[in-house]
């Protein structure tokens, strides 16, 4: 018979302090349930505090100071969602860590079936939506076109999963050794390896609050999986400077042809002015992709920590 594991719930925050009263209310739940059908020996939840401007801190401090089972990492500013998310999977102790977001918007019913699967030997469970139906037209089709975008280019990612995840404790010991400083852990996590599972469940609307992932986010954090994970941009960019380069030639070739054919005809404007644009759309925009990686080149070299705890409770 398998032992009940040791539980921690990480919930990255950036305020919260909307949602958070109701956050804990259901974690708190749903850790009394576990431990009484026996699933688990132990539970905590860890809030991280991502540098919020609002009552975020001062709410965890307060969950904290009531229930031993609620502690909280303060970071030093505001790092982002996945490096939070990551500061919380490296300081949470137990066998078993399930990462989920503050909002309530992921099923926390959905880590009772986690658990069975971890039980039955994945050392990772990954919990996926089954369906879109709480996202506006827009978030549905730009989302469902970002997980196929990065397949295309070779991303290895799970269709229609977020950081709603469980870990075990050998994959968490495999993700401390992974140092880079542009963090996309949706592509990471399933370069660990290890068995793995799924877990389907129906996402709701947002508790209370808005949502931290604006359109200009959803944009930075798809460019981060592409050029993170893919060299394809970059192999695309010989490719369209080859094809370019012919139709340059045939342009030419064109030219010289009306120009010999027609005297009536303009001299000189057709070969100059479109290969002049379409050279100088392609290089600008073969030095934006460039730029891209010699930005996170640069970043990498640096080795700045990824955060910095302010305090612990």
């Amino acid at each position: 018979m398998t032992q009940p594991v040791h539980l921690s719930i990480v919930v990255p925050c950036f305020n919260e302090e909307q949602v958070l009263p109701e956050t804990a209310r259901r974690l708190d739940i749903l850790l009394r349930e576990l431990a009484a059908r026996g699933d688990i020996a132990e539970g905590r939840v860890l809030f991280v505090d991502d540098g919020s401007t609002d009552n975020t801190w001062p709410l965890i401090a307060q969950f904290a100071a009531a229930d031993a089972r609620f502690h909280g990492i303060k970071l030093s500013r505001n790092c982002g969602h996945q490096r939070a998310l990551l500061a919380g999977l490296l300081s949470a102790p137990g066998d078993a860590v399930v990462s989920v977001d503050a909002d309530l918007q992921d099923d926390l019913e959905a880590i009772k079936d986690m658990l069975a699967a971890h039980a039955k030997g994945a050392e990772i469970v990954y919990g996926v939506r089954r369906a879109r139906k709480a996202d506006t037209w827009f978030k549905r089709v730009t989302a469902e076109a970002y997980y196929s975008m990065l397949q295309a280019v070779g991303v290895q990612l799970i269709f229609n999963h977020a950081d709603y995840r469980l870990l075990g404790r050998n994959a968490l010991e495999a993700l401390k050794s992974y140092k880079e400083t542009n963090l996309f852990l949706r592509g990471v996590i399933p370069q660990l390896g290890f068995t793995s599972a799924r877990v389907y469940y129906d996402r709701s609307e947002r508790f209370a609050g808005e949502s931290k992932y604006p359109f200009s986010k959803m944009v930075a954090l798809a460019i981060e999986g592409i050029t993170s994970f893919s060299e394809v941009p970059l192999k695309l960019i010989t490719i369209v400077g080859l094809l370019i380069s012919l139709a340059s030639f045939a342009l030419a070739v064109w030219a010289l042809w009306v120009r010999i054919t027609n005297p009536a005809a303009v001299p000189g404007w057709a070969s100059i002015v479109i290969p002049l644009y379409m050279l100088g759309g392609v290089q600008l925009l073969c030095m934006g992709v460039i730029g891209q990686y010699v930005v996170k080149i640069y970043s990498e070299t640096k080795s700045r920590p990824r955060f910095v705890i302010e305090k612990e409770l």
